[in-house]
């Protein structure tokens, strides 16, 4: 079955869109940060960037959670920011990528107003720098995050349920 992947550079709303997908499909939601070793943790707290490097095993892990037995599907969050990071989750199994885009200025607005989170505002120029969007032969849809949560879920449902 497919594996929804929600991407998005942080604040763009991967855990809630990806939480309430989730819920409408009936399957499993995986978030990205739980797949992060602690020194990536570490490091984007203390407000430096991940490289190449930093996220090859991140995105590694996420792979592998794609390739287990997901019968009925399963959606995990990834920002996913660049198409070779898509093509290693892709290694991972049938993914369609839901990209969560929106203008910077109410990305940082989302970041500042957020708690318990570890990602600073500073590090969001330069995932923005570092974000390629998805090009036409890869599988998925991009949407605008300022519709409401509940919009954006029934878009991503309907486009991801017509794919060819």
């Amino acid at each position: 079955m497919t594996v929804i992947v929600v991407m998005g550079v942080s604040g763009s709303g991967k855990t809630t869109v990806g939480t309430a997908l989730a819920k409408e499909l009936g399957t499993v939601y995986a978030e990205a940060d739980t797949f992060h070793p602690r020194a990536n943790i570490e490091k984007m707290t203390a407000g430096h960037p991940l490289n190449d490097e930093d996220r090859a095993p991140w995105l590694a892990a996420i792979a592998e959670w794609i390739g287990k037995h997901h019968e009925d599907g399963a959606v995990v969050s990834s920002s996913a920011l660049k198409r070779r990071y898509r093509d290693v989750l892709r290694g991972g199994g049938d993914v369609w990528f839901l990209h969560l885009h929106g203008s910077r200025e109410l990305l940082a607005e989302r970041m500042k107003t957020r708690s318990g989170h570890f990602m600073p505002v500073s590090l969001l120029d330069s995932q923005l720098a570092d974000l390629e969007p998805l090009e036409a032969d890869e599988p998925g849809a991009t949407f605008d995050i300022t519709l409401p949560p509940a919009d954006l879920v029934a878009s991503a449902l309907k486009a991801f349920q017509e794919r060819a």
